[in-house]
């Protein structure tokens, strides 16, 4: 008989020690190592003299079919996905309790069941009659989806091997899951690896597609060992605020498709609704007069998506200025309020700072700068940005505006929602040319960006004041705080 061999393993990251400590030195988290068996079902002496099996070589110019797709019936959901779900692949996705994951997958397989594909639908975590109460409260229950409430991954494999071979499969939720060739309990390390593991070559071996449901930590990361992410082809995480009805379905990772596309819901009391149109509904309530806004142009995989930036300048009474954003990256907020201070004299150092992406859509990439820069000036010289222009460009340590990618498609977006403007890169002008209808307003440096909107801002402010040579205000200039 193998001898047991107990470890402390990582319930974060999955680092294993020989004794327990406070502090996971690979991750940083405190009081997650979990005592587990790490011992295999077949002794050591064993598994050395099994002798290994030939297999055949194939050359790399070699020619592979396309892989199949199976259409979900819901366009967003096929758009993170590449099309579809390629048979054989294993999907995991991730997100925060109640965010509305068994919705959107019970949606899913219902569409897929009334196309006449077999969907089976196990659930470790609720009760059959807990599952059918959704469904008919989606109105959903006369899709013929077989379920089932099991946590056993044996019964669970020899179950779905009988019969034909369903075309999708869901787990709800795979740390619910055991397998017994490990001794640890359900939801740890061991059994999560294991566990997903053998559901993996049950899918590769019959070409039948897994979704794996998958619990998030608090710092939003999907729970379990990092090597689960590695193993499966696609990572797909479930967005969005508690006080916000949209959700942002977002592609980590796909080995069958794009990882920078979005599918966009909206949450409502008969399930998810598909949203078609994301920049419509992001600016659905926007404020036209109030100052500290500006709408961002942004390219979300192939979409383009225009969407709100909120900001708020503020005096403060604290030694360090509070610096809060939400839904953009906080070193980037920093390094915009640098570029500010260091060469267009907007000095900020005596106030709070908050900037907001309104609608609950994160923003990655670098286009947004210009946007930010202009709600931070326009709040803070209390000056109203134009209603109908929108704005993108990436700023340089320097103070230059760079050039971003997928132009034409930003200002086609806007010429489709009624903007009649458009603030861009000096660099973008010749490839936006053609855009008819929409007023470019080229900007090569961040000071003139500065300089039109201070300049507004002073006329606003002081109307009986008469106008100065320099556009920008002797406040922003350097040497006067």
């Amino acid at each position: 008989m193998a001898k047991n061999t107990l470890s402390f393993v990582c319930q974060n990251c999955g680092a294993a020690y020989n004794r327990w400590q406070g502090k996971c030195e690979s991750c940083g988290e405190w009081n997650t190592l979990a005592e587990e068996d790490t011992a295999g079902s077949v002794p050591v002496s064993i598994r050395s003299k099994r002798k290994g099996r030939t297999f055949a070589l194939e050359s790399l110019a070699g020619k592979s079919p396309d892989a199949p797709r199976l259409s979900s019936g819901m366009t967003e959901l096929d758009r993170v996905t590449g099309g579809g779900f390629v048979r054989g692949s294993v999907l995991l996705v991730g997100g925060d309790p109640g965010i509305g994951k068994s919705t959107l997958l019970t949606q899913a397989t219902s569409m897929m069941a009334r196309a006449g594909h077999r969907i089976v639908y196990i659930s470790g975590e609720e009760a059959v009659a807990q599952v059918r109460l959704r469904a008919e409260r989606l109105g959903l229950s006369d899709a013929p989806v077989q379920l089932a409430a099991e946590t056993s991954v044996e019964d669970i494999v020899s179950t779905l091997s009988e019969g034909a071979v369903p075309r999708l499969i869901v787990i709800d939720s795979i740390q619910t899951m055991w397998t017994d060739t490990v001794e640890s309990a359900p939801g740890t390390v061991t059994q999560v690896r294991a566990s997903a593991q053998a559901l993996i070559r049950f899918a590769k071996k019959t070409g039948a597609a897994i979704i794996l449901v998958g619990h998030v930590t608090k710092d939003g990361q999907i729970a379990g060992p990092r090597v689960v992410e590695h193993m499966v082809d696609a990572v797909l995480s479930f967005e969005g605020e508690g006080s916000q009805q949209f959700r942002i379905l977002r592609a980590v990772k796909n080995r069958f498709g794009p990882t920078d596309e979005i599918g966009v819901f909206e949450m409502t009391g008969l399930g998810l609704r598909e949203v078609t149109n994301p920049s419509e509904l992001f600016l659905s309530e926007r404020d036209l007069g109030t100052p500290g806004t500006a709408v961002f142009a942004g390219i979300e995989g192939t979409r383009p998506v225009l969407v709100e930036l909120q900001a708020l300048v503020a005096p403060t009474s604290l030694g360090t200025p509070r610096r809060a954003v939400v839904g953009w990256d906080q070193s980037r907020l920093s390094m915009v309020l640098a570029v500010l201070e260091a060469h267009c004299g907007v000095k900020l150092s005596g106030h709070d700072v908050y900037l907001n992406v309104a609608g609950g859509l994160r923003i990655n990439e670098p286009a947004a700068d210009m946007a930010a820069a202009a709600a931070l000036v326009s709040s803070l010289v209390n000056a109203q940005l134009p209603t109908d222009a929108v704005y993108f460009g990436e700023i340089s340590l320097s103070g230059v505006i760079r050039p971003v990618a997928q132009t034409p498609a930003r200002l086609k977006e806007a010429v489709k929602l009624g903007f009649k403007r458009a603030v861009l890169p000096e660099s973008a002008r010749g490839e936006a040319s053609g855009d008819a209808g929409l007023t470019l307003d080229a900007v090569g440096s961040l000071t003139t960006l500065v300089a039109e909107i201070a300049a507004r801002g002073s006329r606003r402010g002081e109307q009986n004041a008469p106008a100065e040579k320099n556009a920008t205000p002797a406040r922003f200039r350097r040497g006067e705080g």
